[in-house]
Formats: C-alpha cells, structure tokens, sequence
C-alpha cells in the first residue's frame, strides 16, 4: 500500500499524525509546505492526502484542485484550525474526502484516515459512470434479467405489450427501451399520462380535432396517434381512462383507424401501443371499470417490472449510478456510500421504488455533509429512532408530518408509507408528536403542526392529480385560489 501523506507546516502536527499513524500499521511521508509535495506528486502518489489549508507558499485548496485535476480518486482531507463556513464551502467544492477542524481528536482523525484509504483502495472507478456510457437499465436480480431477456425477445416484434407494475418502478424506461430495440426504433415515441390529462381534453389529446370541432379549436390540431406515426405510443396510467374513451381506442386496436374529433373522414394509425399501469386491470374488469375486451386486446404480450423490494440486491447499484447522475447534473463531486450504509438501503422496503430512491439520492448529493456517506448522514424518516414505537411519527425530508405504522425488517425500524396507516394509527402518532414537542417545550406547537400538516396533505393531493393544482382543491374540497396561496407559504412550488 502507499504512504499516507501529510502536508502541514507545524511540525507538530505532521509528528503526531506519523506517530499514530505507525501504530496502526500505516506508512507515512511528511511535508511542510504545498511546493514540496506537488514537486513529489510528479514522481509518485499517496494512498490519501492530508493537506492544511492555510501554509506559506501555498495553499491546501490549491493543492486538492491540483490533486483532483491529476489523480480524481485520491481521497483528500482538509484540516484547518480556522473553522468558518467558507473554509468548509471551500473544501467540499474543491471535491474533499472529508473536512478535519483542529484542533481534533487523534483517534478520530486516525478512523477518518482509515476510512479514505478503504475508500481509495475499494477502487471507486470500476464503475465509474463518467468514463462509461450511461445505460438503459440496471438490474443483476433474476426478475431483471428475465425483464432484460423479454425485452431482447420482442427485440423482432410490434405486439402490443401491457407492463404493470407500482408507481416508481421504471415502467416508461422499460416501454423507451422496447421502442428503442424494435423494428420501429428510427420512428417516434411518444408517451401520454392518460390520468393526467382531464376527461375533456383526453379525447382530442389521444386522436387530434378539427378545427372549429369544440370552443376553442381554432385550428386543425394532431393526436399523439398521429404524432406516432410509423412509432410507438405509450399510454400510461391506461387504467385510469375514462370508461367512454376506452370504447374508442378499442376501435382503434381493433380496425386501425380513427377520426379526428369534429373529423369525418378516418385516418390510419400505424402505431405500436405500448400500454402501463399500476392498478390491478383484472380487479378492474370484475368492477366494471374497464372493458374487458380492451384489456384483452392490450394484454397481448405482459411485462410485469418488480417493486424495488424484490430486487433489493440491485438497490446498492442504483444508489451508485443516481449518485453519479446527480453529481452530474449539479457539476460536483460524486459522493459515495459507505458499505454499512448500502447494506441498511437495502434491508429498506422503499413503498416509492426507484423513484424514491433516486429522489434518495439527489438529497444526498446535496446535503450529506461528508464525500462518504453513512447511516448516520441518511435522511431522518430513514434512520431508526431509539424511542420509534408502533405509532410513532416519521418527519419526512421536506418536513411534512407522516404518521406512519412502523415497518420492522433487518435494520430496524422504519416509517411505512401514509397511504397504508388506518385512522387511529394516524391519530395515535399525531399524539405522539405532540407529546413529544411538549415534552421539549416547543414553541406555538399548534402553528407547527398546522403547518406540517397542510404540507402533507397539499403535497399528497398534488402527487394524487399529477401536479394539477385545481384537481387537487376540489379533491380536497378547497378553492384554487386557497390552494395556489398554501403552495406559496408552505413553499410547496420549489
């Protein structure tokens, strides 16, 4: 293994840190200033590099962007004896391993050490997305790579294929990815949300008007069936169409053709149907929500994608590859997560899917306070209380309250999705937290809560309607102009 090096002018410093550092085995070289060390880094390199900030002739942020330029997976840490924000921003941006404030505790820096040389030697850039191409879909679980294997055997084929599976699981990646490997891959795919769009508007958005065909229409305007000409439409959500609409595309499967709204004359749709939801179609047809000839008309070939859950062994793959998108998209550093930390991701039950954890993720790029990640640095609702009982409260990571039933597996306890929780388990946590806030003396308890809790229920009724605001008053039985003006105070538009 290679040395460790140290580079600080106090030579007091650099003794103590060789002295513990050769208890445990590790081998050092020592500098006192940044000239020295980067006239050394032409020769040779350090397994980590622990680097003051503030030396004669150079300084330690000069020296980690240096590093970083040449040697992109060494661990850096940042030591200083003027803690201020700036120093830390400084570091973190500059791609640091870690920030140390002295004066510090020996021990610890000695664990924080140990830790970036496990880091540097786990070999980080074996899959390291930016020098690969960023792929389709990732999954090593069995129902993955059957999922894989469906998509290569309709690879030849324009059947008509029906994917289910829960809200978050990837079911438009999977319809993207059939397009994309079929006869019709150099034509257009286009997808459409058909819960979404309003009941009125859903008919014209499907199959085009002509102009004058409703109020409004003051031109000739396309359908997405003829947007996808020679392509792929996907319908998603296809579960919650309207009953009279359903007749309709019925129509279209079965003869080919359709007319414009307002149209008399039929067109042909040569298009591929690629349909997804995540309700239970055949539930459904005994309900008589859907059309029971329609489902069998869209059930031709069925890919049903497993929730996150079930292919839990992927979660630590994909926490790695969000984690390299969303440094990506912010222009950062990519963070990684520590083994004990990927482990406990994955005894999650995770009710959101892949969704959810990428959202994960995205937090985690931005607010975890370390380049390693670790159980401790995890969102609170995801990291187990000591005190967590069958009705206790989970704070989510926007804040809004969501009195949960706890879920217990492997790694402890942990919040399960509001939508599961009955009334009392609802109002027996709500107890909870205000005894809790009581008990630490909290100020203007009812304000707070009242607040937590108009969060919860807007954000719920917003991801409910897809975003669209007036579905959501009404739903809730409130004005859009309430609505619209809670969104604002509760900072729920960001």
């Amino acid at each position: 293994m290679k040395p460790i090096w140290i580079v600080d002018d106090d030579q007091s410093i650099r003794w103590v840190l060789e002295k513990a550092l050769a208890r445990e085995n590790f081998t050092t070289r020592s500098f006192s200033g940044v000239r020295d060390a980067l006239a050394a880094l032409e020769q040779e390199s350090p397994q980590v590099l622990v680097s003051d900030i503030r030396m004669p002739g150079g300084s330690g942020l000069e020296l980690l962007q240096t590093v970083r330029d040449r040697l992109p997976g060494l661990p850096v840490i940042i030591m200083t004896a003027f803690s201020d924000l700036d120093s830390a921003v400084a570091a973190f941006q500059g791609g640091a391993f870690e920030y140390l404030a002295k004066p510090f505790d020996v021990d610890k820096a000695v664990e924080l050490i140990r830790r970036a040389v496990d880091e540097s030697m786990r070999g980080e850039a074996a899959y390291d997305e930016r020098v690969t191409e960023t792929p389709e879909m990732l999954g090593q679980a069995p129902a993955m790579q059957d999922m894989f294997r469906a998509i290569g055997r309709l690879s030849h084929s324009a059947a008509t294929v029906l994917i289910t599976g829960e809200s978050g699981t990837g079911k438009e990646l999977v319809a993207r990815a059939l397009h994309r490997h079929s006869p019709r891959a150099n034509g257009p795919f286009i997808a459409l949300n058909t819960a979404a769009i309003p009941k009125d508007l859903l008919e014209s958005e499907l199959f085009g008007h002509e102009r004058g065909a409703f109020t409004g229409a003051q031109a000739m305007r396309q359908g997405r069936f003829e947007q996808a000409e020679n392509g792929t439409l996907f319908l998603d959500e296809i579960g919650d169409m309207p009953f009279d609409l359903q007749t309709r595309l019925l129509r279209v499967l079965s003869d080919g053709q359709f007319y414009r709204v307002g149209g008399h004359n039929p067109l042909r749709a040569n298009v591929r149907v690629i349909a997804a939801t995540h309700q239970n179609l055949d539930a459904r047809v005994r309900q008589g929500l859907f059309r029971e000839d329609l489902y069998h008309r869209l059930n031709v070939i069925r890919l049903r994608l497993p929730a996150l859950r079930e292919r839990s062994e992927d979660i630590p793959l994909l926490a790695r590859h969000f984690l390299q998108k969303s440094a990506r998209d912010l222009g950062v550093e990519p963070k990684r997560v520590s083994d004990d930390a990927l482990a406990y991701l994955a005894s999650l039950p995770f009710p959101g899917n892949v969704r959810q954890l990428e959202n994960l993720c995205n937090w985690l790029t931005v607010m975890a306070p370390a380049q390693v990640i670790e159980q401790k640095d995890l969102p609170p609702d995801l990291v187990p209380r000591q005190d967590v009982t069958p009705e206790s409260i989970a704070v989510s990571t926007d804040g809004a309250v969501a009195a949960n039933p706890v879920v217990q597996n492997g790694a402890g306890a942990i919040a399960a999705p509001l939508a599961g929780a009955t009334a009392s388990v609802w109002e027996n946590g709500l107890r909870t937290e205000v005894a809790r806030l009581l008990r630490e003396n909290s100020a203007d308890v009812m304000d707070e809560l009242a607040r937590r809790f108009e969060a919860a229920v807007i954000r719920e009724a917003l991801d409910f309607t897809r975003g669209r605001k007036v579905e959501a008053a009404e739903r809730l039985g409130i004005g859009r102009n309430t609505i619209t003006r809670k969104i604002q105070e509760l900072h729920l538009d960001a």
